[in-house]
């Protein structure tokens, strides 16, 4: 049976790491997924925390789609959580 990756409509934003966060459910098991301020801002522009929330949720699809790549991957960090970069 393949893994099974869901991610929940459950983004934050965190401002101690100045990231959007977002649940992925791997096999049942809660993975925290990140995309930090400067990376949305190269890819998409916005310079505010509701800026950066409003283009992870217009690019959600795409951003999900690289995340499960690298889930699939097992490219989590030491920390266990998953950095879109």
């Amino acid at each position: 049976m393949n893994q099974a990756i869901q991610f929940p409509d459950r983004e934050t934003w965190a401002s101690e790491y100045q990231a959007v966060c977002f649940p992925a459910l791997v096999n049942g098991m809660q993975i925290t997924c990140a995309i930090a301020a400067r990376t949305l801002s190269k890819r998409y522009g916005g310079d505010t925390q509701e800026a950066w929330l409003n283009a992870f949720r217009e690019h959600r699809w795409d951003l999900e789609e690289e995340a499960e790549a690298l889930l699939k991957a097992q490219q989590e960090n030491d920390q266990g959580w998953l950095w879109l970069s």
